[in-house]
């Protein structure tokens, strides 16, 4: 039988095989860093920043010391040494990453330079290791010429990167848990030490190949234990977009994205709103006549859109991104989609750029602490909801800032946006004091502003089901916008807006239990002033 010339024959080298791996596992484990440190420093643009710089610095100092070592030192056995180590550090993140997080979070850095020492400790020394992989590959190579070695070892390296950024963001991370990724790269990497080390005439590689191997399955046991600081927890996943997390407490299941909660519905009684912010929904039914047809963009737990449906005989169509969080809602948060209720599966922005509908009231529900989709936040895209609605249609967001002082500068940045298009915006905090809380902006396209005083007069004469006298008086004034900027799709800094709020705690009040995030249950603000009257 003929064979193939053995030109066509591909069988990897040792230290290629160990060059390829190191760039799966560098890149994989960069962008699992993301979905790590997120839940405590958020994913904005400097935590992946830091991110970034991080792990060049310490591929670089890895290359530099490494090339200056590999002549005297570069041996099949020194590159399985340097993955079996990589692959006990990435066992120690696994096993404590919180704890590591909560060390290096403690230092007083400002807030966009937070998550940089997390980082560091988490990923440098593990990454550093990795970078010795190329120059002793080099030094191994059989091709002579010192440019052709490195070139081959370079271009292998980065076919591994490309490998672990496709299989880490296209396949893992959707379909694994943090820790099941950690293994499956530290048990990757040891696999590979043991390849370059068998049958050879030390046995110590082979032993502790083995010891790392049950270290690192270890740490993945130690990391499921099921428990989260919302309580036992019933579900979670890694999701395209984020961390999903499902607990409960007594009969309060909530919903954690990246961390926060979101959502709350209590099991035995569904229609009971749980988080105070969400009976602020209800507000823009006392600003209108008539709301038919309802659009929330973000879903969630789809709290509000279920509430809506149910109660006010109107038509409810909810926008959510990403279909985890579509899937979780209809099994632990008692979601039916109806002839009422409709859910699509696409972002907000280009299901209203594509519909011909217009609606009542359009909810925007898809903003968190620390990530927040600039595209639904800047001047065009309100042009763009104030198009979808009727002549007398609301805008209602639900922000989570500060309503006042530095952690305010989103805030009110969002209203300047808003009040560029709409005639009447108004502006409910949920939560007393300056502190970081869901903050109600509600914009109309009417010209007459509403007094605190109709507002009552409406609440009181409107059967809504709910009474809304104490959200009514939560109303604060028009805030400073001096120095903020109007946010525009070609400069919308929503990263440096957000990042006062970095650190702080975020106050979700429930009606009548305490968020576990929030030790104190916020006090309810006095009534205000009323608002002037029209001219």
């Amino acid at each position: 039988m003929a064979t193939l010339p053995d030109r066509f024959a591909w069988r990897p080298s040792p230290p290629g095989l160990a060059v390829f791996v190191s760039g799966i596992a560098s890149m994989g484990l960069e962008i699992l860093a993301g979905r790590i440190v997120a839940p405590q420093f958020g994913s904005s643009i400097y935590t992946w920043g830091s991110i970034i710089a991080v792990f060049l610095a310490a591929l670089s100092l890895g290359y530099h010391l490494g090339g200056k070592r590999a002549a005297r030192r570069a041996t099949d056995n020194r590159l399985a040494w340097l993955l079996l180590g990589t692959a006990a550090y990435v066992a120690l993140v696994v096993f404590a990453s919180d704890m590591l997080m909560a060390a290096a979070g403690a230092m007083p850095l400002p807030g966009r330079f937070a998550s940089l020492p997390a980082v560091t400790l988490l990923f440098g020394p593990p990454t550093y290791l990795l970078g010795f992989i190329s120059p002793y590959a080099a030094e191994l190579t059989e091709t002579e010429a010192v440019g052709a070695a490195s070139g081959h070892v370079y271009a292998v390296g980065t076919v591994g990167s490309i490998v672990g950024a496709f299989v880490t963001t296209f396949v893992l991370i959707p379909e694994l848990s943090v820790e099941a990724i950690g293994v499956g790269f530290g048990l990757l990497l040891v696999g590979t030490a043991l390849w370059l080390t068998w049958g050879g005439d030390r046995h110590e590689p082979t032993v502790a190949s083995v010891a790392v191997a049950v270290l690192v399955v270890g740490a993945g046991f130690s990391g499921a234990i099921g428990v989260s600081p919302g309580g036992p927890v019933l579900y979670e996943t890694q999701t395209p977009y984020q961390e999903l997390e499902v607990t409960q407490v007594g009969d309060v299941r909530t919903l954690y994205l990246d961390g926060q909660p979101h959502s709350a519905m209590d099991v035995s009684d569904p229609d009971r709103h749980v988080f105070e912010y969400t009976r602020y929904f209800h507000l823009p039914l006392l600003m209108t006549e008539d709301v038919d047809r309802v659009l929330f963009v973000g879903g969630g737990g789809f709290t509000g859109p279920k509430r809506f449906a149910a109660e006010y005989n109107a038509t409810v169509d909810v926008v959510e991104l990403d279909s985890e969080v579509i899937g979780t809602a209809k099994r632990y948060f008692d979601l039916r989609e109806s002839e009422t209720l409709n859910v699509y599966n696409t972002g907000g922005r280009q299901f209203l750029q594509e519909t011909n509908r217009t609606y009542d009231l359009i909810v925007l529900d898809a903003y968190k602490k620390d990530k927040v989709p600039f595209q639904l936040t800047t001047v065009e895209f309100m042009r763009l909801t104030e198009s979808r609605l009727d002549d007398d249609g609301v805008l209602f967001a639900n922000l989570i800032s500060a309503p006042s002082g530095p952690a305010s500068k989103f805030y009110r940045a969002e209203y300047k946006t808003m009040a560029r298009v709409f005639p009447q915006v108004y502006t409910f905090p949920t939560a007393s004091g300056s502190v970081v809380q869901n903050v109600e902006v509600v914009a109309t396209k009417r010209s007459e502003r509403l007094t605190t005083r109709e507002l009552h007069r409406r609440n009181d004469r409107r059967r809504l089901g709910i009474d809304l006298g104490a959200e009514i008086d939560t109303y604060r004034p028009p805030p400073p916008t001096d120095d903020v900027p109007v946010l525009r799709d070609d400069r919308a800094p929503v990263d440096a807006l957000l990042d006062p709020m970095v650190g702080q705690r975020y106050v979700v009040q429930r009606t009548n239990v305490t968020e576990p995030a929030t030790p104190a249950r916020a006090v309810r603000l006095p009534a205000r002033s009323r608002l002037a009257e029209p001219a």
